[in-house]
């Protein structure tokens, strides 16, 4: 940014004027919202994302889910060990790779997702958003993470 353009901007280190904080306490407030809906099921906020993952994909081993959780091993372990022990998922080793771990749904835990079918309509009622309105703005920050990443692994 040139100064040119600070000078008409104003003071961009003003809390109020970071991306960042406009991400973090959005998500704060999102998580927020999910946990009295979750704490219902026994579930908390990253495990529910664990199950979302699952019941599109019964089965994945734990660096898939990291994968799309853009979760380190580090924290996925302990969280699917507090599923496993919840009975809604199954850890074993690959009998074709003994390095990898695949996870799977429970009965207890394909049961569940039939209990969570009406989290998505609460959470689209309490943002007050069209669906058309949560697509855009999806697709903006998936086009954010993106340039992110990238600019990440360009420095």
């Amino acid at each position: 940014m040139t100064q040119d353009n600070t000078a008409a901007t104003g003071n961009w280190l003003l809390l109020d004027r970071q991306l960042c904080f406009a991400l973090y306490s959005t998500s704060l407030a999102m998580t927020k919202l999910y946990k009295p809906i979750l704490s219902e099921l026994g579930l908390t906020y990253p495990q529910y994302l664990v199950l979302l993952v699952l019941w599109e994909d019964e089965t994945l081993t734990v660096s898939e889910l990291g994968a799309r959780l853009a979760l380190d091993s580090g924290t996925l372990t302990p969280l699917l060990k507090r599923l496993e022990s919840a009975g809604l998922v199954a850890r074993k080793r690959d009998t074709q790779d003994e390095r990898r771990v695949l996870v799977s749904l429970t009965e207890s835990g394909r049961r569940l997702r039939q209990s969570a079918t009406s989290i998505p309509e609460k959470m689209l009622c309490a943002t007050q958003c069209s669906i058309d309105e949560i697509q855009a703005l999806m697709q903006r920050l998936h086009a954010l993470r993106s340039t992110l990443e990238e600019a990440r692994t360009e420095s």
